[in-house]
């Protein structure tokens, strides 16, 4: 057996058992892939996957119990690489980060900026997408590490830490008659056409909750993953948005926007920092965290990697 015939076996589950598919993610042939799985099968003694011709229709008992082996082994490899990659290159590579277009907007740029005077031979590659999006890359070694609102704490396989608070803020024209209001209810938001978020995007779980538990709803005339896409149809008079407080703090004192914060309406939001559970992670990936966010420091993350730290130690 082989690292060859292990990552043709994850990679057919990966993709649903798609060897077609899995052959294009390996840069390979169908039929290469085919013939590995069936030699590795053939060595164990046992059915990896069960088989309609040559199709392969689910994954036997026994196949799951080689797939977690197998991810084990995998992720061994990938530390190992990642070591040699530490003590060779003298802080040296590439940070892949896993991120929403809200947080790569507007959280990253001087944690990033930060990470490169600090590591100059360190080059960033940033990978957006939505929050669940985001932690399967980070489970899938696309990525090193995930920051995201929604989903991460689901993942049992990720070590999630919450690293900052935020709440929603309403942004309207200056013109706009809730502009003038000193107290902005529920109900006011929901008798206006609204812009915000996608559902899965950027704490609209919130949003939607606190609509629901009031039996109201919400007239929404467009919903979008970027801030600034939401600001500017707010600016052309389709309605009033609601975005992270984040995305209006390079809105100045002379701006034509009105903000008001709405975190008594929705709550508090936590933005959360992940990491595939028992990686090796590098001197540059523990710096990142801690320019992120001052609850983390090295030897918090390293605890919880091995399972030992609990949200409220933060």
């Amino acid at each position: 057996m082989n690292l060859h015939q292990f990552r043709f076996v994850q990679e057919a589950a990966r993709r649903n058992l798609n060897l077609t598919e899995a052959a294009k993610a390996l840069h390979t042939s169908q039929p290469g892939v085919s013939k590995a799985i069936i030699e590795l099968e053939e060595e164990l003694g046992i059915e990896i996957f069960a088989r309609h011709g040559k199709r392969l229709k689910r994954i036997t008992e026994p196949g799951q119990h080689v797939l977690k082996s197998i991810e084990l082994i995998m992720r061994e490899v990938g530390n190992l690489k990642r070591i040699g990659e530490q003590f060779s290159a003298e802080d040296s590579g590439t940070l892949s980060i896993a991120t929403t277009h809200t947080q790569a907007r507007y959280v990253l740029p001087v944690p990033v900026a930060r990470l490169r005077e600090a590591y100059p031979k360190v080059n960033v590659s940033l990978h957006q997408g939505a929050p669940d999006q985001v932690a399967r890359m980070v489970l899938d070694e696309v990525a090193e590490i995930g920051i995201a609102t929604e989903s991460l704490a689901a993942y049992p396989d990720l070590v999630t830490l919450p690293c900052y608070e935020w709440q929603h803020v309403l942004v309207l024209p200056a013109s706009h008659a809730l502009a003038r209001k000193e107290r902005i209810t529920l109900e006011d938001i929901a008798g206006e056409p609204l812009i915000t978020y996608h559902p899965s995007f950027t704490g609209r779980t919130r949003i939607d909750a606190a609509f629901a538990q009031k039996k109201l709803e919400p007239r929404m005339a467009l919903e979008a993953i970027d801030s600034d896409v939401i600001k500017t149809y707010v600016r052309l008079g389709l309605g009033i948005g609601i975005v992270a407080e984040m995305a209006v703090r390079d809105e100045g004192s002379n701006s034509d926007l009105v903000v008001r914060p709405l975190g008594a309406l929705f709550g508090q939001n936590v933005a959360r920092v992940a990491f595939k559970r028992s990686a090796y992670l590098r001197n540059f990936v523990f710096r990142f965290a801690e320019l992120l966010s001052d609850r983390l420091d090295r030897n918090l993350i390293a605890k919880a990697m091995t399972g030992h730290v609990n949200d409220y130690e933060l």
